[in-house]
């Protein structure tokens, strides 16, 4: 499942290089940041997730 996540998150910030996605916070190309910081809360979130049960 992380690794599908990854992969997810990957091409969305490919995507907002290339060309901003234009939701709030994420206007402008230099706001593939913040998908980073995202991606790496879901996949902490999974693997906790994945270990809780």
């Amino acid at each position: 499942m992380t690794k599908a996540l990854s992969l997810v998150f990957l091409a969305i910030m490919a995507i907002q290089i290339i060309k901003p996605l234009g939701l709030p916070g994420l206007r402008q190309r230099r706001d593939f940041w913040k998908l980073a910081l995202i991606a790496m809360v879901a996949i902490g979130v999974t693997v906790v997730a994945s270990h809780m049960g």
